[in-house]
């Protein structure tokens, strides 16, 4: 039994990781296809049918490409950036719920690659290490134009990670768990967050744009002021690891969305379907069934607002550093501290008379 439970888990474990690189790869692809459908052109269309080999396409020529180390950089430390980037960014799927459980030989293992109760602090843990692999990219690289992109995401990854934090702090009161798991359960038969949390979904989406230096909070890597940020001296598959750990982050932060906000595996009538599924294909298929139909719910969206991200990068042009900074100190924190103390009243006042009203 413990042998079964163990090999499920291992498998789930590499599905989950080799899913989400699938998903960062064919991201790229699917940005300049984005790209291409609002600036009315096509896109990349010849490699592959539909230009779906481009990603391949794109990998190949990194690999191939000359690996350079400036002569005056840190060899080890400009070598551990990028990776460090790389491995931050795939960390953070291990404990996100992807659906619910799977049956085999009578064992009921949950499609989650880590099941824990503190999950939520777990990738509050390993995004916040994150930013130390632009900061020892920048630095490592010994060029002027790198540290100041790397200065400015160490910055900015601070001041937005608190408002994402407090915004956070409200969903946490309101499931009373730190569990991913936990939380998506009580989101169950339609009963999302976003329908209590609007204004703290709003702060944690713009906080997930800065985290994720997406446009328009994408001051690290700004080419008009920074010839190429933080990643300036980086070249071959190196700089492939840091556009590559942009889009798993792009993908996690989706994910997590979709589980705070949007009930993850959840979805409207999903209680029938699993009634129907099971009467009419037995208890354990019809089961195993309703969970990839779940799974397949829970990836829908994320993948919507992985094109919300690339809508927006081709939508709004990028901040002044000053006024990224006014909108996460002098607006996000403030309201988000203020959607904590709506939040608490909420629950102390609003919760026992619906209570009350329902019973």
């Amino acid at each position: 039994m413990e042998l079964t439970v163990f090999i499920i888990k291992s498998i789930t474990i590499l599905v989950v990781f080799a899913l989400t690189l699938v998903i960062a790869m064919y991201s790229t692809w699917g940005e300049r296809k984005v790209a291409g459908f609002i600036q009315d052109r096509e896109g990349p269309n010849r490699a592959g049918w539909g230009g779906l080999l481009q990603p391949l396409a794109d990998a190949g020529k990194m690999f191939f490409k000359e690996d350079f180390i400036p002569a005056m950089a840190s060899k080890w430390l400009f070598i551990a950036g990028p990776s460090l980037a790389m491995l931050t960014a795939l960390l953070a799927s291990a404990v996100i719920p992807f659906g619910s459980t799977v049956r085999f030989n009578g064992v009921e293992v949950p499609l989650q690659g880590v099941e824990s109760n503190i999950g939520i602090l777990y990738v509050f843990g390993v995004v916040a290490l994150g930013v130390y692999g632009i900061m020892v990219g920048g630095w490592a690289s010994n060029n002027k134009f790198s540290l100041l992109g790397a200065i400015r995401a160490a910055s900015q990854n601070i001041s937005y990670e608190i408002a994402m934090g407090l915004s956070l702090i409200a969903v946490l009161m309101m499931s009373s768990s730190l569990s991913l798991g936990e939380i998506v359960s009580q989101q169950h038969g339609g009963n999302w967050n976003i329908f209590y949390q609007p204004l703290g979904f709003i702060i944690f989406l713009t906080c997930s744009f800065a985290e994720c230096n997406r446009v328009p909070f994408d001051l690290p890597e700004c080419e008009t002021e920074l010839v190429g940020g933080y990643h300036t001296e980086y070249g071959s598959m190196k700089l492939g690891f840091y556009l590559f750990a942009e889009y798993i982050n792009m993908f996690i932060s989706s994910a997590i969305i979709s589980t705070l906000y949007f009930g993850g595996y959840n979805y409207p009538g999903m209680d029938w379907v699993y009634t129907q599924l099971t009467s009419a294909l037995g208890t354990g298929m019809g089961h195993n069934i309703a969970t990839l139909i779940g799974t397949a719910v829970f990836f829908g969206k994320a993948i919507f607002f992985i094109f919300f991200y690339m809508w927006v990068r081709w939508t709004i042009p990028r901040f002044r550093y000053d006024q990224l900074m006014n909108l996460g100190w002098k607006k996000l924190i403030p309201l988000a501290v203020i959607n904590i103390i709506l939040t608490a009243a909420g629950i102390l006042f609003l919760r026992p008379l619906i209570d009350q009203i329902l019973n």
